[in-house]
């Protein structure tokens, strides 16, 4: 590998040439990969750093071949920023048989390129064939993990919704642990467990957490709290309101029932100890009359 950034560290980033069957008629079927025979292309440079290498392109039949080459940079990866660019010497080259043609490329590392990894594709096409050849650039510089959690809400289903945002310049595979807490203690504590999927950086995911025993009626505080490898870790929480009809009802009845209870309790503290209630002396003073 070369570079012109000799400032610039290096890193191993595979790069697979993918093998196809024999054609029966012109002998073995070319092949595009790496050159020198490596298994995998070396490419890490700093923000700004032009890193060249070399795309074999083989052909072990007994005709001449015309390979079709482009470049096609991947935005996204496990970095951020604008797309790393591919820049190949040729656009096409014909190959004569049993023969191998060396066709140098340049991949651009973006003056803003953030630090992380991206990837790019060199698509080889002929005969009916294509063969992708994938080419993954490290941008040095240090990792950062971060994440935030944001626009934490519980809806009257018990759903909790909320949105991961990474904040860093790495991908991210988040762990969510759920707690809430009611007006009598705790009535949810779901243990950390990793979510199915990768946040990018500079992503935001918006997410949901069902609550099928939801309280039917009860005031409660949901806190989420996310942590993931690196030491990126975030919190948030939200206050909800709990009270279905039935639990109403419910309520309802033991508060008059309540309040029946209490009225006969204070009627009995009113009426002295050892003297007839006022019932009782208004019927004794009829039968006296």
């Amino acid at each position: 590998m070369r570079a012109r950034d000799a400032a610039a560290p290096a890193a191993a980033l595979l790069c697979l040439a993918v093998p196809a069957p024999a054609a029966a008629d012109a002998g073995p079927a070319w092949t595009a990969g790496p050159a020198a025979g490596r298994p995998y292309v070396y490419l890490e440079g700093a923000a700004g750093s032009v890193l060249q290498d070399t795309l074999a392109v083989t052909n072990p039949g007994t005709r001449p071949v015309t390979v079709r080459l482009t470049g096609a940079p991947a935005p996204g990866g496990t970095g951020h920023g604008a797309a790393v660019p591919l820049a190949l010497a040729a656009r096409a080259v014909t190959v004569p048989a049993r023969t191998r043609a060396d066709v140098p490329f340049a991949v651009t590392v973006p003056a803003d390129a953030a630090p992380g990894e991206r990837t790019g594709t060199i698509l080889a096409a002929a005969d009916g064939r294509a063969l992708p050849v994938p080419v993954h650039l490290r941008v040095a510089g240090p990792r950062l993990a971060a994440l935030t959690v944001e626009r934490v809400r519980v809806d009257t289903a018990g759903t909790v919704h909320y949105t991961l945002v990474n904040r860093g310049n790495t991908a991210l595979a988040p762990r969510l642990s759920v707690h809430a807490d009611g007006v009598l203690g705790t009535v949810l504590d779901r243990p950390a467990r990793t979510l199915p999927l990768t946040l990018r950086p500079g992503e935001r995911r918006a997410l949901s957490e069902p609550w099928p025993g939801r309280p039917a009626l009860d005031a409660v505080t949901v806190r989420l709290r996310v942590t993931a490898d690196g030491g990126a870790r975030a919190t948030g929480r939200a206050d909800a309101r709990f009270a279905s009809p039935t639990a109403l009802g419910l309520l309802g009845a033991a508060l008059l029932a309540a309040a029946g209870v209490a009225g006969r309790a204070w009627r009995r503290r009113r009426t002295p100890a050892g003297l007839p209630d006022e019932k009782q002396s208004l019927t004794a003073t009829g039968a006296t009359r």
